[in-house]
């Protein structure tokens, strides 16, 4: 186990948090570009009212947050899937952690409770990762995901085709 340093908090977004959230997800994206399908300009034209839903959404979809002090420092969300037919899965989307930050291992603890939420829900927790980023593909597969499939060309980012490794971590109660 993994023991935070004692100022950092780990917790559900909430609605006062989107500023926060913003000013992080726009970071993410200038600081790893290759790892998210959003581009800077789609991101800086959503309205206040969608980053409001972004960062606090309708349970039991939820974004965690690591906060150093007032600061937040890491995300990861949850998204629960509302279709009838595809209750069973949710997706884990948007999980990053500022450079500065990295070496707490905030990334694993983001998605442990990730994980943790995705299990009281008893669903597959799908996700997916640019095959080039080594490091959230090792920390995926460390925490029992397994691939299912690689999307190739998945992104293009600048000219460059990225594809991505599709993976699921299944939590599904055994029913008896």
């Amino acid at each position: 186990m993994i023991t935070l340093p004692s100022d950092i908090v780990i917790r559900p977004l909430a609605e006062a948090d989107a500023d926060l959230y913003r000013a992080l997800r726009l970071e993410a994206l200038r600081d790893s570009p290759d790892s998210f399908s959003a581009s800077i300009a789609e991101e800086e034209a959503i309205s206040d009212e969608e980053m409001v839903r972004r960062a606090a959404p309708d349970a039991p979809s939820v974004t965690f947050g690591a906060f150093a002090g007032e600061r937040l420092v890491g995300m990861a969300t949850y998204i629960q899937n509302t279709r009838e037919k595809t209750l069973h899965k949710g997706a884990m989307v948007a999980v990053y952690v500022a450079p500065d930050w990295r070496a707490a291992k905030l990334g694993r603890k983001l998605v442990e409770r990730v994980i943790a939420h995705a299990e009281a829900l008893g669903v597959m927790l799908r996700c997916t990762v640019t095959a080039e980023n080594v490091a959230a593909r090792r920390l995926y597969h460390s925490l029992g995901f397994l691939p299912y499939g690689l999307e190739r060309d998945a992104l293009c980012v600048d000219g460059r085709f990225l594809d991505e490794e599709l993976l699921v971590l299944d939590l599904r109660r055994t029913v008896k």
